[in-house]
């Protein structure tokens, strides 16, 4: 009871296992695909005129707003062995995959990011409507291209909102869990079983609520670092 709590996760490779997937999961969901693709729509956006604006922030806002269980029957029927996208491969003449299968933990992170991506996007939106035409115009004269503009033009003035919304899509990504319970259940075998559903496993299926708690403490703990890492990123006269 209570600290061997700790020491049995600590020991237990089932743990370790759900640790690393949770990291995968939100690395590649968060930190690597919404954080990049909601600033590419962002940016796109800004220089796209208002019908293709409303079409676009329609369609990426639809995703964020359908309920978590809606959203992952829609991709498991896209990504399961007789789905949209096996009938796509097969007519370009491509082998079908069981997706949620052979890639489990990639084919949720792929469903999270289709669902998050619009939260970034409207976060990035925001902050690029407060960097000024002018110091853009400015540095083009100077030389500077559409790159080298937008890593260190851009992406310094946003720097406070990039680094906030990170904290914030990592936040909401270690604890997604009807999203991959789902889509696979945490499977195949353990091969999807980040750590909010192994906590669910531990507590209410094997009815260890005393062990369930303390991968919830760890997982409580694994967002506060990542909530000091970003923190600590953020340039020092803007902290509060």
């Amino acid at each position: 009871m209570g600290f061997e709590n700790f020491t049995t996760a600590f020991a237990a490779p089932e743990f370790w296992n759900s640790v690393v997937l949770t990291l995968v999961f939100t690395i590649v969901s968060a930190i690597i695909g919404q954080n990049i693709l909601g600033m590419v729509l962002a940016l796109l956006m800004r220089r796209s005129n208002r019908v293709v604006i409303t079409i676009t922030g329609a369609i990426v806002i639809g995703a964020w707003i359908l309920p978590e269980v809606v959203a992952a029957y829609l991709w498991t029927t896209f990504l399961g062995e007789d789905g949209s996208l096996n009938q796509i491969l097969t007519t370009i003449g491509l082998p079908p995959q069981d997706w949620l299968f052979a890639l489990p933990i990639i084919a949720v992170s792929f469903a999270n990011i289709w669902r998050g991506t619009a939260f970034t996007m409207l976060m990035y939106t925001a902050a690029l409507s407060e960097v000024s035409p002018d110091i853009e115009e400015a540095a083009e004269i100077d030389g500077a291209g559409a790159v080298r503009r937008f890593f260190f033009v851009t992406v310094p003035i946003i720097r406070r909102t990039i680094m906030t919304n990170l904290m914030l899509i990592t936040l909401q990504t270690l604890s997604v869990f009807g999203l991959i319970f789902v889509m696979t259940g945490g499977g195949p075998g353990t091969s999807s079983q980040t750590l909010p559903l192994y906590m669910y496993e531990q507590a209410f299926s094997f009815g260890q609520l005393g062990y369930g708690t303390a991968i919830a403490l760890l997982l409580l703990l694994i967002g506060a670092l990542a909530s000091i890492v970003y923190l600590k990123l953020l340039p020092r006269e803007e902290k509060i």
